[in-house]
């Protein structure tokens, strides 16, 4: 039975939003009418529809097209729990369905159980929202149907969706300070030389003598600032969006991701990140019983830095000749040698998943410790910069006061 979302009025005159099955659109309005309701918006949910919500704008609302990594990660978890309990597959999406508080959640699980219950699987049901069931998900939802054990693939999954959105979460928070501290910083240094500056030299302007050289440089700094700041900022503005757009290019994609690999700090915290989660996707997708071609395949879209992903494509050719994955990932050179080393002793003791498992979480907590360390050193250094930008408008206003008193005396 179909999905539609309805947009309607009720007896009050206000606006009500929902999802609701029936046969066609005409008894959907029917049902509506009986209900008390004024059908506005009919729209039956579907692959294309639930696909390309976001270029609908007369009833208002957002692309429903993708899901959160968050709200993934709940539902997959509730749809895990219901599983385990041994309810149908359509029956344990309508309740996921009706508990989600969000209402493009609701209308692509309820799109999903309208294929499952025309008689599709449930991996090919959700390989009809590719944007909110990323491959990964599809892949080790399609091996778990074929071995029986979808619910323990569930909650594998809700369990690599949990520990992935974790892992971003810390990463953004550790970021927030030293963003919030760099623009602060920025913005008093600014208002300084542009507001301050300018009313404190004019003591100055009527004196004879020759101001002291770091005082002129000061006001020439701020003459600078005041009268081409905004088309300065203006230029950056284009310049990093033509900086952007460059990107989007494969070839100078390529080119900067493999500049980033080699920055010293910057580099290898990009390679904890990607190694990361290359290991993390490979283990979740060993242990449901994906083929490790697949896996490999799928893991190499989970990497972020184009090099890398090239590298595990090589590799995987590699591997299909006959090379181990530990000696093919260590001849592309990206991966780290404990990476290496750990995936090599599970190919050696045939405890594969178990070591892509640890290899994940020493990478993560590499990277964590990283992330400390560096965000550790920068605050001091930041402040101790500040400190001295500060010190340097200071003497520039005090030198020539000293110089006043010296030729008073």
């Amino acid at each position: 039975m179909p999905a539609f979302e309805y947009q309607a009025l009720d007896a009050a005159g206000r606006t009500r939003k929902g999802v609701t099955e029936g046969d066609t659109a005409r008894s959907v309005r029917s049902q509506l009418r009986s209900e008390g309701l004024t059908p506005l918006d009919l729209l039956e949910i579907g692959e294309s529809s639930a696909a390309t919500r976001g270029t609908r704008t007369h009833s208002g609302r957002g692309g429903a097209g993708s899901i959160g990594a968050l709200d993934l990660a709940l539902a997959t978890r509730q749809m895990a729990t219901l599983a385990r309990a041994g309810l149908p597959v359509e029956e344990w999406l309508a309740t996921v369905a009706r508990q989600s508080e969000k209402q493009k959640v609701r209308n692509i699980l309820s799109a999903v159980r309208t294929r499952v219950m025309e008689g599709h699987s449930l991996a090919q049901a959700l390989g009809a929202f590719p944007r909110a069931f990323p491959e990964i998900y599809r892949s080790t939802v399609s091996a778990g149907e074929a071995s029986g054990h979808l619910h323990l693939v569930l909650e594998r999954l809700a369990e690599y969706l949990e520990n992935r959105h974790a892992l971003r979460q810390k990463v953004m928070l550790a970021l927030i300070y030293p963003v919030i501290l760099t623009l602060v910083a920025l913005g008093v240094t600014v208002g300084l030389v542009v507001y301050v500056v300018p009313e404190v030299v004019q003591v100055f302007e009527g004196l004879d003598q020759q101001l002291p050289t770091l005082t002129r440089m000061l006001i020439s700094t701020s003459d600078l600032l005041r009268t081409y700041g905004l088309y300065a900022l203006i230029a950056l503005g284009v310049l990093v969006a033509l900086l952007a757009h460059w990107l989007r290019k494969p070839g100078p994609r390529m080119r900067f991701d493999r500049l980033v690999l080699r920055l010293p700090l910057v580099g290898r915290l990009v390679r904890g990140l990607n190694t990361a989660r290359f290991a993390r996707t490979l283990s979740i997708l060993s242990a449901s019983g994906v083929s490790l071609l697949d896996a490999l395949r799928t893991g190499a879209e989970v990497i972020d830095n184009r090099p890398m992903r090239a590298a595990v494509e090589d590799a995987s050719l590699r591997i299909r000749e006959g090379r181990s994955i530990g000696q093919a990932l260590e001849e592309t050179g990206y991966f780290p040698p404990i990476t290496v080393h750990l995936i090599r002793s599970g190919e050696s003791s045939g405890r594969l998943t178990e070591m892509l498992e640890r290899a994940a979480e020493t990478q993560e907590q590499e990277v964590e410790s990283r992330i400390s360390i560096s965000m550790g050193l920068f605050e001091p250094l930041l402040i101790l910069t500040m400190g001295g930008i500060v010190l340097v408008i200071v003497l520039a206003i005090l030198l020539p006061i000293f110089e006043l008193n010296q030729l008073v005396n």
